[in-house]
């Protein structure tokens, strides 16, 4: 046991620059690519939503559950009064929260702590499972803990690094278009009652300053991990 808690918490080396570009290929494609897209965005879903659950607790409400659907989108109930900061606060946390979870996986690979991370993620989701009230939420939690699972526990060094880097890049530039995905819909009238639109509604302030909000939010954790992972644009030239 002690061995395997010295194995988590030892520092890995960061993978070669050219494998963390090209994490950030894969992870750039995976959400630009439709099809890819469609499948990799459940991950995305489960990140906000538990940023909801999470806000939810942390603002003194009471979580009932959480339902993620085959279309990824989701859905997270908590009690508590139905107006006033804890509602605003929980409804603010979904659509940073994916781009935010990026944005510290980049710091603790910063850090050198790869597996680390992974376990986190693993603990992270094993919460999220306890509230889960669906089927299709359960086997997405499930999948999702199974591959990073497998890969902490089976995966060399190099294989954990790829993939630990993947994760943080995904999910900093999923973050990004889940956001402009959610002002799309928006201007199609497709999402009268979005997040966005929710919270607008309770404060009386135009939804679109809480969008700008997440897309500020989104750029900067994009930006801030992105020099975690690659160091300045300047080095990234030179080299």
């Amino acid at each position: 046991m002690f061995d395997v808690l010295s194995d988590a918490f030892s520092r890995l080396p960061a993978p070669p620059r050219e494998v963390v570009i090209a994490t950030a290929v894969v992870a750039l494609l995976a959400v630009l690519l439709r099809p890819a897209w469609r499948v990799m965005r459940n991950f995305v879903t489960i990140a906000h939503e538990g940023g909801h659950a999470l806000a939810a607790v942390l603002s003194g409400r009471r979580l009932s559950g959480i339902r993620l659907h085959s279309d990824t989108s989701g859905l997270t109930l908590s009690k508590g009064r139905p107006n006033g900061l804890g509602m605003v606060v929980t409804g603010l946390a979904g659509y940073i929260t994916p781009s935010l979870l990026g944005l510290g996986a980049a710091a603790i690979l910063g850090a050198g702590r790869i597996t680390v991370l992974l376990w986190l993620l693993l603990l992270l989701l094993a919460a999220m499972l306890i509230m889960i009230r669906n089927v299709y939420g359960v086997v997405s939690v499930v999948v999702a803990g199974a591959i990073i699972f497998g890969v902490s526990w089976f995966g060399s060094p190099q294989v954990q690094g790829a993939f630990a880097y993947a994760f943080s890049w995904f999910m900093l530039l999923g973050g990004v278009r889940a956001v402009f995905e959610l002002q799309q819909s928006r201007f199609r009238r497709q999402a009268p009652n979005s997040d966005a639109d929710q919270i607008g509604r309770l404060t009386r302030v135009p939804a679109i300053i809480y969008v700008a909000f997440f897309v500020v939010v989104s750029l900067a954790s994009l930006a801030f991990g992105t020099r975690l992972m690659l160091g300045p644009v300047s080095d990234l030239i030179s080299g």
